[in-house]
């Protein structure tokens, strides 16, 4: 039984030179998606980039000299802010980067479909933002199965399938 979509607020930037990639309408199905049964609402900032970009802002915050395909941000409210302000910042999950040219090329090197290693990289991210991560093995068995089932209900097949590595 499919639940009442949530009430998404997303503000989409797009700063990639590449062509073909996903519109407004694929992103908020995705994050539907993701979301569905752990969030009724949620405000995130998807932005898509070009490897520069994406280089720069993974050496900043992990300390790695190369671009990546997915970058997450969770929101954290500002601690100073009194108790009463706080629950207004509750729907605020945070903002993910998406770099066009890795994702293409990752799924090339991968034989998907672009859109669907997209829709991957989507909830990938947005897992990350609810709070999941895959650094330990258990942590990653949990959070690759939930993935699979999210992208199941997509019809898109399980992305770890065929391959040994995660994003």
């Amino acid at each position: 039984m499919k639940t009442t979509p949530l009430d998404l607020s997303l503000e989409l930037q797009m700063a990639s030179e590449l062509a073909d990639l996903p519109v407004r309408a694929d992103f908020e199905r995705w994050l539907q998606a993701a979301l569905e049964g752990r969030r009724d609402q949620a405000a995130l900032t998807i932005r898509v980039v070009d490897e520069g970009e994406s280089q720069e802002l993974n050496l900043a915050y992990r300390q790695k000299d190369k671009p990546t395909n997915v970058l997450s941000f969770p929101f954290e409210v500002p601690a100073h802010l009194p108790e009463e302000l706080r629950a207004s910042y509750a729907e605020e999950l945070g903002d993910l980067v998406i770099c066009a040219p890795v994702v293409a090329q990752e799924a090339n090197d991968q034989r998907k479909l672009v859109q669907h290693h997209w829709a991957h990289m989507v909830i990938h991210g947005t897992l990350h933002l609810l709070g999941y991560d895959h650094i330990e093995a258990k942590e990653a068995e949990e959070m690759e199965s939930l993935e699979t089932a999210i992208l199941d209900t997509l019809a898109i097949a399980d992305p770890y399938a065929a391959m040994d590595n995660t994003p």
